[in-house]
């Protein structure tokens, strides 16, 4: 049997032939993910899920999904995890029983072993579909309109500091390789992230990815360590895919030192909820919610906060502006636009 093969995109229902966001080229997929290449090649599915052998689910944006004739064992579910895991370079075992890993196809794979994950070994796949997306491709898909297309160019031409947030699968990834695409092509823009994913379309664009411990608990290289190697590395545009533990009080200390036409994501379920979840973060970092405060409202020109509609497209639903509420982090809606 082959190494791998190549699948060319199989249009599903929702896409159409011309849809810019698409992928253009072929998604090289290993002969290890056996039955799941077929879903691979749907190019409207997004994610796909393994529950051990109670189903497969797949994602087309609306969703997960049942997929009526999936059929396997435990025993079944968990080689094909060990054996996806396998393609990233690390190890699944009963010692490392959760592990994340980006193919060099960029399909994201996480897998939790049984008995951590209850029901059975647990497969969640991220499929890229956006390799280098742009503003004018999200505007034809519907994400942005023509006045937020503008607005949103302006940004990043002021060098404004921008956090996007909003819940799984809404775009935040998305949204900012388009942004990080209307830099100049002079600039040098460094991104940090926990498991490499944005892909501008940028001549200069420099990706470090965080490296979890070995067997031995040796080897790892926090996104918080990463974002103060990256101080060294003189980047014009300073990018943290997303914020989620001590990194922010370094991407804080950054954005307030001079590093404008910054970026970060945040999962937040609404545009009011963020606060608390810096504040939280910042906690991690052994931050008090004053400093925080402060820190954020002079860090951060505008939030943009992200959501998906019933008909699965994801959109700009609101933007706030950071201030100071008493001693305590607090957001104002705005209408920029």
């Amino acid at each position: 049997m082959a190494d791998s093969f190549v699948i060319q995109p199989r249009r599903g229902g929702g896409a159409s032939a011309a849809d810019p966001l698409s992928s253009a080229a072929p998604l090289h997929v290993d002969a290890a993910f056996g039955p799941l290449a077929e879903h691979c090649a749907d190019d409207t599915v997004t994610d796909i899920f393994v529950n051990g052998a109670r189903g497969l689910f797949v994602d087309r944006g609306q969703g997960a999904e049942p997929v009526a004739d999936w059929s396997a064992s435990e025993r079944e579910v968990r080689d094909l995890a060990v054996a996806l895991v396998g393609l990233g370079g690390r190890h699944l075992d009963d010692q490392a029983a959760c592990v994340d890993v980006r193919l060099a196809s960029g399909i994201r794979v996480h897998a939790v072993l049984a008995p951590i994950a209850t029901a059975g070994t647990a497969l969640s796949i991220r499929v890229p579909r956006v390799h280098a997306a742009d503003l004018d491709a999200l505007a034809a898909r519907g994400t942005v309109d023509e006045r937020q297309q503008r607005w949103l160019r302006g940004l990043v031409e002021s060098r404004a500091n921008v956090l996007i947030t909003g819940g799984t699968g809404t775009g935040k990834t998305t949204l900012l390789s388009a942004l990080l695409s209307e830099a100049p092509p002079a600039e040098r823009i460094v991104t940090i992230e926990d498991v490499a994913e944005l892909r501008p379309r940028h001549p200069h664009h420099v990706a470090l990815e965080a490296r979890q411990a070995n067997l031995e608990g040796a080897g790892e290289i926090s996104l918080a360590r990463l974002v103060r190697e990256s101080l060294r590395m003189r980047p014009d545009r300073l990018i943290v895919g997303e914020c989620r533990g001590e990194e922010v009080r370094e991407l804080l200390s950054a954005l307030n030192t001079g590093h404008d036409g910054g970026a970060g994501t945040l999962h937040a379920s609404g545009l009011r909820d963020v606060p608390a979840r810096l504040e939280a973060l910042g906690a991690l970092a052994g931050m008090d919610a004053t400093a925080l405060a402060r820190q954020v409202v002079s860090a951060f020109t505008i939030v943009l906060h992200l959501e998906r509609a019933p008909d699965g497209v994801r959109r700009i639903a609101q933007a706030g502006v950071f201030e100071m509420s008493g001693d305590r982090l607090g957001i104002e809606e705005v209408r920029p636009w």
